[in-house]
């Protein structure tokens, strides 16, 4: 009866690799879980603390001085919390203006009792530098983030007249740990995925320095982008977009996967 049940579910009967951070792939696992998806969980990122806490220390105690704070995920709202905690800085925001890439950016804010004034429409560095672009000429902005990071929204926001400290919150690695793994979910034709998930550029990146040479051996398999700079890293290192979410958050993308991937019961 069980199998009958999930066999009637949207995703029976596929599988579904999920490469976000250990911490963070409950929820994208879950709501893959609910459709009837098998899941395999195979971190390609690492979240660690940065090499020095320096910058962000200094940012965190001078937060009177800021006019806007920019935060770019959940990951780095989490370690700048945890920094301010550490520091004792009081959690005394309500002067600055919070800028927020994506909904789980801005909930994982708002459960900490500060309001955010802006979220994009897209939740990418092009979006956010539209919606700031002509509300921060003459203002002093600090971007919290990960290590590694592109630099559009600094470069554009310092042409549009604003006054930009980045500061580095935590940085990604690849997770060594997950390259034999990944390899042998690849290399089992009986088991291997049909749908393989990248949430990130990071991911991306990862996941082809865990494959190594392997990295060709995705034949029949479909790989889904959380949105379009996702997208961009996949074409660029060689890789293909078979699934692409229109609204570039988790709900998105498992739609997405659910719009592209016809249930192998289904086809029965």
């Amino acid at each position: 009866m069980q199998s009958a049940k999930f066999s009637l579910l949207p995703l029976g009967g596929v599988r579904v690799l999920v490469g976000r951070a250990r911490h963070q792939a409950g929820a994208l696992s879950g709501e893959l879980r609910k459709l009837g998806a098998t899941v395999l969980e195979i971190p390609f990122i690492e979240i660690r603390k940065p090499r020095s806490f320096r910058p962000l220390d200094s940012a965190l105690k001078n937060l009177a001085e800021y006019d806007w704070l920019i935060l770019t995920s959940a990951n780095g709202v989490e370690a700048m919390w945890e920094r301010m905690k550490k520091l004792r800085v009081k959690n005394n925001l309500k002067h600055l203006n919070v800028a927020a890439i994506g909904p789980a950016t801005k909930k994982a804010i708002e459960q900490r009792g500060v309001k955010v004034k802006v979220v994009p429409k897209e939740y990418v560095a092009e979006s956010v530098v539209r919606s700031l672009r002509r509300r921060v000429k003459g203002k002093r902005v600090l971007l919290v983030r990960a290590k590694v990071a592109r630099d559009v929204i600094p470069r554009e926001l310092r042409q549009s007249g604003a006054q930009v400290d980045v500061v580095e919150a935590y940085e990604t690695v690849v997770p060594q740990a997950s390259r034999t793994r990944l390899r042998k979910a690849l290399g089992n034709l009986r088991r291997r995925p049909h749908v393989v998930t990248f949430t990130s550029s990071s991911t991306v990146r990862n996941f082809v320095a865990l494959l190594g040479a392997g990295q060709r051996n995705l034949v029949g398999i479909k790989l889904a982008s959380i949105g379009p700079v996702t997208s961009a890293t996949l074409r660029e290192l060689g890789l293909r977009v078979d699934i692409e979410a229109k609204e570039f958050t988790i709900p998105g993308l498992v739609e997405a996967i659910v719009r592209a991937v016809p249930s192998p019961s289904s086809t029965r």
